[in-house]
């Protein structure tokens, strides 16, 4: 049997903490035996836990012979981990346990280190503020969850319970992880990853750039089929000079910011209308549907049927 010790830290997310308890509990193996023992661990006897207080029964000395450790977000996600915390989940890794993270709780993870160097994620919101807190972190806000072998990083609450199953999974098999999953009235896997759960907002522009009345002009233009030149053509400027102004006002290219803004109508289209595909794609610019097919998968990560299937 292996035994799961779930870390909860100050502030914890009750269903963070609540996901792993719940898909472990439930797990078991083909003769009926359960498959994990769980243990919730903190460095204080009461955690705060938000809506209530959490008391836990272990204290860190229960993560030293856990098989796997499991961090939960936490909805703070930049305060400081405790040096005794650090030191338990660094001992944990150095004795070759096995360690993963929900949602925010990436970020007490990052703080020991235990990331640098490795590719990770965490929930989309958070993606940017990781990757600045943490550079040595190799930050992918693309996918549901990472598996680097002994350490482990999941996106928001729901892909932490596909990180559990996958965790079932090379624990036991596919046979008992289809049934934990079936419990859950979850997929063993979902189609794409957390890319098709992203706001793609146009990029920032500060208040009055010069950019902004250009910026407008696109917006109500985007079903047309626009190149870089005719973009340039309504700014009355160069194409190079185009591309340097936008890059200072907003971080990207025209026709980066252009692909993104299409993306977002096309998302809002599926998600209001019954309209087609087929039109949809040609309403937000794109000269075929297979380019809009190839596009929208590749920012999302599914593709428009999909997607309307999940967000209409």
């Amino acid at each position: 049997m292996h035994t799961i010790a779930v870390l909860a830290l100050d502030r914890v997310i009750p269903f963070d903490l609540a996901t792993p308890i719940e898909i472990f509990t439930r797990t078991r193996l083909p003769d009926g035996r359960p498959g994990y023992q769980i243990r919730v661990c903190a460095e204080q006897p009461e955690i705060d836990a938000g809506a209530f207080t959490l008391r836990a029964p272990w204290g860190l000395e229960g993560l030293e012979a856990a098989d796997t450790i499991i961090v939960p977000g936490t909805a703070d996600p930049r305060a400081p981990l405790a040096p005794a915390v650090r030191d338990a989940l660094r001992a944990g890794a150095t004795n070759g346990t096995r360690i993963a993270s929900i949602c925010s709780g990436t970020f007490p993870l990052a703080a020991t280190g235990l990331l640098d160097g490795l590719r990770a994620t965490t929930h989309w919101i958070a993606a940017d503020l990781l990757a600045a807190a943490y550079p040595a972190v190799q930050v992918d806000p693309d996918v549901l969850y990472v598996d680097n072998g002994q350490i482990l990083t999941s996106a928001g609450a729901a892909a932490g319970l596909d990180l559990c199953l996958h965790m079932i999974r090379r624990d036991y098999g596919s046979a008992v992880a289809a049934d934990a999953a079936r419990l859950s009235v979850m997929p063993l896997e979902r189609e794409g990853g957390q890319a098709q759960f992203i706001v793609h907002d146009y990029a920032p522009t500060p208040q009055g750039s010069t950019l902004e009345p250009l910026l407008i002009w696109l917006q109500d233009n985007l079903g047309s089929d626009l190149t870089l030149a005719d973009v340039a053509a309504h700014a009355g400027t160069s194409t190079r000079t185009l591309i340097r102004h936008f890059r200072e006002q907003t971080g990207t290219t025209p026709l980066q910011w252009l692909h993104r803004a299409r993306i977002r109508r096309a998302q809002h289209l599926l998600e209001s209308t019954r309209h087609s595909v087929e039109r949809i794609g040609a309403q937000v610019g794109f000269g075929s549907p297979t380019a809009f097919r190839d596009r929208f998968k590749r920012t999302t990560g599914v593709s428009p049927q999909t997607y309307r299937r999940s967000f209409s």
